[in-house]
């Protein structure tokens, strides 16, 4: 889970505290003008001229202006959606939907469009529409981002299996799947995060709301993470087995980046230009038995220091993992089936895969196991090249997969980002 083609891992964490207001952009999105401003009337907060700075104006009298957290806002139109290279926000929701019966490709191009108008408003604090909730009144975008995807089976359903990309054949099966069909696939997903709680669920809300008669639930999912600020300094997050988890994950900066996680212009097929493929696993993590394990035995199994996320062979977090390193007895340092070790890309092909994953915890059963462990979600231009040739290793041998299970399961196109006054998916449904 600490190694950047991992099952279960955390990206790292973007800042050590709350970022002043006119802070640089987040890594990967853009940022609106109109960045610092809150919910319409909420708090009388405004972008400053005096002196070419951007400031806050006086709040109304028993107001309180919005904080950085709260003022932080992606932009919904780009060239990818957002969500995918957002840094990580603190709460999240995954929801799948299936088309109702009757509906086709027209009513999909119809609810795309509520979908992209609502996630538009909501992502620069604004109402979801004139019937809004009023739930994130008082707050601002939080980091809000909505992002959407088709599954396998949308294509059959709307008459468009010639546009359905070959990427998007289902999964293989894996030894170590025991999976809730229930839970799994849809015709629609939508990923929702935010750094406040109600926003997040707001956006939830309204979603569901503007799915009408068009769509119903198949599933839906909650998640979390560590909110920004909560540490001293800024540092790679921990899972909910302690470990420092994350420290190899891709980074937008590094010039192989948009090969390895976007399908490129001119690629097939043309309307998934600038998308991606995510890869939703449910990933129950059996914590009794993990903090049975000595700390020397779990670090065994990762292959990573548990206070720091060093490697076993030595140095920082960061130090190069050394695979033939031995100890006084000849025995490998770093364990033959330590996680760490099988996912590496070296030992991969080069399979990389971008991981943003959220962990949940859905409350404790009659025998007071926790229902707990992460909401993986991978990002790659092609899974077939990224998840599935690791999670193929990982099922053969991987010292992890005693202390974890895959629960349920779903592969979703994910198309790029609407430019202004498009929505999410027009050039396949309107292609």
């Amino acid at each position: 889970m600490a190694d950047h083609t991992a099952d279960p891992s955390l990206p790292e964490t973007r800042r050590s505290g709350a970022p002043t207001a006119g802070a640089p952009s987040r890594p990967g999105e853009g940022i609106s003008r109109r960045r610092l401003l809150g919910t319409a009337g909420a708090t009388g907060l405004v972008l400053g001229a005096a002196g070419g700075a951007v400031g806050y104006a006086a709040a109304p009298s028993g107001a309180t202006p919005l904080t950085s957290l709260g003022a932080e806002q992606v932009m919904f139109h780009g060239k990818h959606q957002p969500g995918i290279t957002t840094p990580m926000q603190s709460r999240g929701h995954l929801v799948a939907f299936d088309l109702s019966p009757g509906a086709g490709r027209k009513e999909a191009a119809a609810l795309l469009r509520r979908w992209s108008e609502t996630a538009r408003r909501l992502m620069a604090g604004e109402p979801a529409g004139p019937d809004d909730t009023g739930i994130a009144r008082d707050a601002g975008p939080s980091s809000l981002t909505v992002t959407f995807g088709f599954g396998h089976s949308f294509f059959g359903r709307t008459g468009l299996e010639k546009q359905r990309p070959v990427a998007l054949d289902p999964l293989p099966d894996f030894s170590s799947d025991r999976l809730d069909k229930a839970r799994s696939n849809g015709d629609l997903w939508v990923q929702i995060g935010a750094d406040d709680a109600l926003v997040a669920f707001h956006a939830l809300r309204a979603i569901q709301k503007d799915a009408g008669q068009a769509a119903r639930v198949r599933w839906q999912m909650n998640g979390f993470n560590r909110s920004p600020g909560a540490t001293a300094h800024p540092m790679t997050a921990r899972n909910l087995m302690g470990q420092v988890d994350g420290t190899r994950n891709p980074k937008p900066d590094e010039p192989d980046f948009d090969q390895r996680i976007f399908v490129p212009e001119g690629g097939e097929p043309d309307w998934m230009a600038n998308g991606s493929y995510a890869v939703v696993r449910r990933i129950r993590m059996l914590l009794d038995d993990w903090e049975k394990l000595s700390v020397k035995a779990q670090e065994d199994v990762i292959g990573r220091r548990k206070s720091d996320g060093a490697p076993l062979s030595g140095g920082d977090e960061t130090t190069e993992m050394d695979l033939e390193k031995t100890d006084a007895e000849g025995n490998l340092v770093v364990p033959v089936d330590a996680h760490a070790r099988i996912t590496r890309p070296d030992q991969n092909g080069g399979a990389a895969m971008l991981r943003r994953p959220f962990s949940f915890h859905d409350g404790i059963d009659a025998d007071g196991v926790p229902d707990a462990g992460l909401l993986f979600i991978c990002w790659q231009a092609d899974p077939l090249r990224g998840f599935v040739p690791v999670q193929r290793k990982l099922d053969r041998g991987d010292a992890l997969s005693r202390f974890i299970r895959h629960e349920a399961s779903g592969l979703f196109a994910v198309p790029g980002g609407a430019a202004e006054g498009e929505y999410v998916g027009q050039r396949l449904l309107e292609g």
